[in-house]
């Protein structure tokens, strides 16, 4: 829990100071209700920024681990322009209100793009999501290019990434933030396996979501 709240300190400073004032306030002042309320308020907040550590699945040389948690929406073969720059395998991830919200990435590899996109905040499961604001962080791996793309929601407005073009991540590295429900979507060569079908709930850094060809030598 410790690191949740430093993720809602550095995150949400004004909801988790008026949150802990209103508790002080209550509690000054005998309004128990008030002091309990904000107290609820407060354990959701840190609840929400919550960032387990994982143990990644064994993924296997060729393994690609989930880049968030939440329930497997769609799998589907779509365009991805912006750094893959053709066809692409998605695996789509819709992350509830109760899931995890740190992302990580799905594997090692090099940060070499990150693009925002401005857009439209509709429900992250509606099918219009597709042109709702974003961000694209572009991997250059062993095996290619992949992208993850962190989607805003009606509720999510807010994307964090903490990583930067020319960073090195790790398998299960974690890069980033969606705040308050929101959706991630996985961008792989079509020569990817997926191992995981629409409506199971996956793990970020944890869950082993498809399978690439072995990398050239």
């Amino acid at each position: 829990m410790t690191r949740a709240v430093i993720i809602a300190l550095r995150e949400v400073p004004i909801i988790v100071a008026g949150l802990i004032a209103l508790i002080a306030l209550g509690a000054g002042l005998q309004w128990y209700w008030l002091a309990g309320g904000a107290g609820l308020l407060l354990l959701l907040v840190g609840n929400f920024f919550r960032d387990p550590d994982r143990t990644p699945e064994n993924a296997g040389a060729n393994g690609l681990l989930a880049p968030a948690d939440g329930r497997i929406r769609k799998i589907d073969e779509v365009d991805e322009p912006l750094f893959i720059g053709g066809k692409a395998l998605r695996i789509s991830i819709f992350l509830s209100v109760l899931d995890v919200h740190v992302q990580r990435s799905p594997c090692a590899g090099e940060v070499r793009a990150l693009h925002y996109v401005p857009g439209r905040f509709v429900p992250a499961f509606s099918p219009a999501a597709d042109e709702n604001e974003s961000n694209l962080v572009g991997l250059q791996t062993a095996h290619g290019p992949i992208a993850v793309t962190q989607m805003t929601g009606i509720l999510a407005r807010r994307i964090v990434c903490w990583s930067k073009v020319g960073d090195a991540l790790l398998a299960g590295e974690r890069f980033g933030l969606i705040k308050f429900g929101s959706r991630v979507d996985l961008y792989l060569p079509l020569d990817a396996q997926a191992l995981v079908a629409v409506g199971r709930q996956v793990y970020g850094g944890q869950t082993v979501v498809a399978r690439l060809p072995a990398a050239p030598q």
